[in-house]
């Protein structure tokens, strides 16, 4: 068979040109990278934040680059702040292609039976509600559109036992199953929705187990010997969206460095 009849035109070029893009937990690590992505193939961003202030940073740098951006305040665990957030998109733009979940919160690292309630709260309020709302307000704008693309940025927690981050654990295995129903539920009716897993990635909300010299020790062995940069997610994202993964949807990319290989 010849290669040139089964690879699209302009392979490599992820052309997202006058798609609208929301990203929330975008002020910082792999949510600010994958909006700068998505910014490099044209999408129009709307980026949310609890931060107001780092948003706005990322969006005005966007701008300043000649891409097209705005910052929302967005507490991904308040129901007010997602139904503004969206009342927002509907008015500004009117349509909406690409749902990013990244924003997520770990409170605790810690013997399970001593996890305090109001940790607990927290930690399934942002990781779980959030994203499940989020999904839910961006279907049938994504249907009024004719179809859009989610990616929910879970973690190999949902797949591998971690000590101390049992509830965390909980709700990425939680947002890879909503991941799945919402792909089947809405799949006919042109809504893609996929997980990426990242392992060990160095950001501020994983920076304590980044920094631990046992953790430190582990990375040093896995096949790829090194802790993941918010860049290193920014290409699975970006093929998950665009047309060239048109064929895919409920499924979890794996971006560990081979961590889960065992």
């Amino acid at each position: 068979m010849n290669v040139a009849t089964v690879l699209p035109k302009d392979m490599g070029r992820i052309d997202l040109t006058g798609k609208v893009a929301l990203v929330n937990g975008a002020s910082r690590g792999i949510g600010e990278a994958i909006a700068r992505g998505l910014a490099g193939c044209g999408a129009r961003l709307v980026l949310s934040s609890r931060d107001l202030a780092g948003v706005q940073r990322v969006a005005d740098s966007i701008q300043a680059d000649g891409g097209t951006a705005v910052a929302r305040t967005c507490h991904a665990g308040r129901m007010e702040d997602v139904d503004a957030l969206f009342t927002s998109i509907e008015e500004g733009f009117g349509r909406l292609d690409i749902l990013i979940n990244n924003a997520a919160t770990n409170p605790w690292f810690g013997p399970a039976a001593d996890l305090p309630p109001e940790a607990f709260d927290k930690t399934v309020d942002v990781n779980l509600k959030g994203p499940y709302y989020m999904m839910a307000r961006a279907v049938p704008l994504m249907i009024a559109s004719g179809g859009g693309s989610i990616v929910n940025v879970a973690s190999i927690a949902a797949l591998v036992s971690m000590s101390g981050q049992a509830v965390y654990a909980m709700t990425k295995a939680g947002l890879v199953s909503l991941t799945k129903s919402f792909a089947k539920e809405y799949g006919q009716k042109g809504v893609r929705v996929n997980a990426i897993l990242p392992g060990v990635v160095e950001t501020k909300l994983a920076a304590a187990l980044v920094e631990d010299p046992g953790v430190q020790k582990w990375i040093s062995r896995l096949p790829v010997p090194r802790a993941g940069q918010p860049a290193d997610m920014v290409a699975g994202v970006l093929f998950l969206v665009s047309d060239y993964a048109s064929f895919t949807t409920g499924t979890s990319l794996v971006m560990d460095a081979g961590a889960t290989l065992g």
